[in-house]
């Protein structure tokens, strides 16, 4: 059987063991397909318009012909409404001090005297326009507090921060409210006579007593209990403003969660923030479908490559591959950038892209199900509003904290809805050492089979390009590694569970993909969006060589049916794309999004 599931581990590259012909030359990217985004864009239009003509006028053309005339991007549209900004020169900082104990960049002392003047000026009321906020203020000071008590020499504090410190230290305990000034000296030892207030603050409040005791542990650089951490979490969680919102500081809740990440999670910590608000809305409901995979992809989108997934959706949904994906519309921290004063901006999702094609982005799981089972649809995207809104109500806190806490690894690993028939989950990674307690998450879901990919910005998708000689040190993009449940007795058992794993690196070049530079979309929905709806009309080119190659593998990879030869997943895909099947369902799912009760 010519599989790709069984290579040597760890293998070295994946390649079927007989090497497909290459593209014919009509399949591979033309001069043409790369000429003017104005008509990539008319081909997608046109491309939609046939596809359902009886209904796109109303739902979709006029909804993508608007977007030309306005040429979107990500941009401040998609950010919750009334959100405050963060302080940029403390966010800066933060950006460096916030992070890990080999990542850590300590501050200079002009900088160290900037980031304190601009708090302290803050705190006494001098900065209207930009102050620093609470949250603000809990990650930074726990940062600090961390990279005192238990980080490395080298990214402990440097010379000009501590003569900042001594400084400005006297002046902002005079300003600073109580919970700041215990994060920045928890137990008294790094402030000296003026860091008296950390030993005896207690909090206010059951839950808020808790998250005081849980943080006095990690900004010591300790861990917590799977149930302490679970406890924790339920205490304070929602956040907002409404009555029936948990009243917490969030300078408290903001220094919790990055100095989780900062002392590098357990897997024990991991798995509570995973499963913390399983039971939120109660047992998820089960779609009859025979197979059901859960796509984790990164919820702060792309910011510079096609985003290909809603797409490759489509096309699995064909031949009974059903596909979950789940994601919020705007998330941080994407690298921020000023565009015209309008504000920043973060990365593409699928929420943005369904949502500007005319779908109904607000759907509950169980019109996820709903979705799912229908013959015409076959794929779903659920909200985080909709599916666990206490993770959805601290957006805001994730934007003001910097960095990634936690749960933008948590996240990715959901069972909103689950499935009689086979499980399959989907996660994407970037930085080295997630990848092993992502497939660690999926394994505790209980699921049939579980792939992570190292796509590109650490996304799922991979890609086509041939890898450099000089690339960066570090596992390469194509990068996935994963198990699956066969019906084989010679297989390893975790967990009293029999899997086999895997380890491979997609080599495109050797399943015959020509060697291209994937599309850049730069923010731009409307471009991804031009560039997907082309390659489901079949236009042959790099969008459609990813969709194709990610579909198949994604088979592949999870041991579905009909996959367990390589040229024949890649054929499957490319007949749901050629024959306008995976177009027509992603038309359909624009109309049946709305009627879904």
């Amino acid at each position: 059987m010519n599989s790709l599931l069984r290579p040597p581990l760890p293998g070295p590259s994946l390649c079927a063991r007989s090497r497909v012909s290459p593209l014919p030359a009509s399949g591979r990217l033309g001069s043409a397909a790369l000429v003017g985004g104005g008509r990539r864009c008319r081909r997608g239009l046109a491309v939609a318009a046939s596809a359902a003509p009886s209904w796109m006028e109303e739902a979709g053309v006029a909804v993508l012909e608007e977007g030309v005339r306005r040429n979107p991007s990500v941009s401040d549209s998609y950010r919750p409404a009334g959100l405050p900004r963060p302080n940029a020169t403390v966010l800066e900082a933060q950006g460096r001090v916030c992070t890990g104990p080999g990542q850590t960049r300590p501050l200079g002392e002009e900088q160290a005297m900037r980031v304190l003047d601009t708090i302290l000026r803050s705190a006494m009321g001098e900065l209207k326009e930009e102050p620093v906020s609470s949250a603000q203020l809990g990650a930074f000071f726990a940062g600090m507090t961390i990279r005192a008590n238990s980080f490395p020499e080298a990214t402990q504090w440097s010379e000009g921060e501590r003569r900042a410190m001594s400084i400005f230290w006297p002046r902002l305990v005079q300003v600073l409210p109580p919970e700041v000034k215990f994060i920045a000296d928890p137990e008294g030892t790094i402030m000296g006579a003026n860091g008296l207030t950390g030993p005896r603050y207690v909090g206010q409040g059951t839950g808020e007593m808790r998250l005081v005791g849980a943080l006095r542990e990690v900004l010591a650089g300790g861990h917590l209990g799977y149930e302490e951490v679970q406890c924790v979490l339920k205490d304070i969680l929602p956040i907002g403003s409404n009555s029936s919102s948990t009243v917490v500081s969030e300078a408290l809740l903001a220094a919790f969660l990055i100095g989780q990440r900062m002392n590098r999670e357990t897997d024990r910590e991991l798995k509570a923030y995973c499963l913390a608000f399983d039971d939120e809305l109660g047992p998820p409901p089960v779609a009859d479908v025979k197979s059901l995979t859960h796509y984790g992809e990164p919820y702060d989108g792309n910011t510079r490559f096609f985003r290909s997934t809603l797409f490759v959706a489509a096309v699995r949904a064909c031949y009974g591959e059903s596909c979950l994906l789940h994601g919020v519309e705007w998330m941080p921290p994407k690298p921020f950038v000023l565009l015209n004063d309008q504000g920043f901006q973060g990365g593409i999702t699928e929420g943005q892209i369904l949502k500007f094609m005319g779908a109904n982005i607000n759907l509950s799981p169980t019109q996820a199900k709903t979705l799912l089972e229908d013959e015409n649809a076959g794929f779903a995207y659920l909200n985080l509003q909709e599916a666990c809104p206490p993770l959805y109500s601290i957006i805001g806190l994730r934007e003001h904290i910097k960095k990634r806490p936690p749960l933008a690894t948590s996240e990715k690993v959901q069972q909103f809805v689950r499935a009689r028939g086979r499980e399959s989950m989907i996660a994407g990674f970037y930085h080295e050492g997630y990848e092993d307690p992502l497939l660690m998450l999926m394994r505790r879901r209980t699921v049939h089979a579980g792939l992570v990919v190292k796509g590109e910005e650490g996304a799922l998708s991979m890609a086509t390009k041939e890898r450099s000689a000089h690339a960066s040190k570090g596992l390469p993009v194509n990068h996935c590694s994963g198990f699956w449940t066969p019906n084989s007795i010679n297989s390893s058992e975790t967990d009293g569970i029999a899997r086999e794993s895997f380890r491979v690196i997609v080599n495109a070049q050797e399943l015959g993909f020509e060697s291209t530079e994937t599309p850049r979309t730069d923010r731009s929905i409307m471009k991804n969006l031009e560039l997907g709806l082309a390659a489901l009309g079949g236009e042959k080119g790099a969008a459609y060589d990813r969709i194709v190659l990610n579909a198949a593998m994604a088979d592949h990879l999870l041991g579905c049916s009909g996959a367990e030869d390589i040229n024949t997943a890649l054929d499957r895909a490319r007949e749901a794309i050629d024959s306008g099947k995976a177009l027509r369902r992603l038309m359909s799912y624009i109309k049946i999004s709305h009627k879904v009760t």
